[in-house]
């Protein structure tokens, strides 16, 4: 069973995503900080990280993703996030100029309905 680890330090969001990559078949592991996600990253090597963006600071996501490329650089990265909602700044991994400063493979919207973070997971993972 595929391991996913998911970062987010809202709790109904964090077991609404533990919830949903169970029920798809994956091993959820949990972590509800920046600093919590990279004591488990010392731990297991996850096959897929589900991240928050905005946690202890704005950018938690964007530091906690660049340390899971650094030390498994195979590893996909999904962020999450309202960031766009409630900042209106937007990010996506679609130019060249954010693919080279944001380590992450995904870049998705918080209101993700479940089919679609299904398929996303399983594109990612190559099922």
């Amino acid at each position: 069973m595929k391991t996913i680890l998911i970062v987010d330090d809202d709790p109904d969001q964090l077991e609404q995503l533990r919830f949903h990559v169970n029920n798809f078949g994956y091993q959820p592991v949990t972590a509800c900080s920046q600093k919590e996600g990279e004591g488990i990253l010392m731990k297991i090597k996850p096959d897929l990280a589900i991240v928050d963006l905005m946690m202890e600071n704005q950018d938690s996501g964007f530091i906690l993703s660049y340390k899971i490329k650094k030390k498994y650089p195979d590893v996909p990265v999904i962020i999450v996030t309202s960031v766009t909602a409630v900042t209106g700044l937007n990010f996506t991994l679609e130019t060249g100029s954010d693919k080279r400063w944001i380590k992450a493979d995904k870049y998705i919207e918080k209101g993700i309905r479940p089919d679609q973070l299904h398929r996303e997971i399983n594109k990612l993972l190559k099922v």
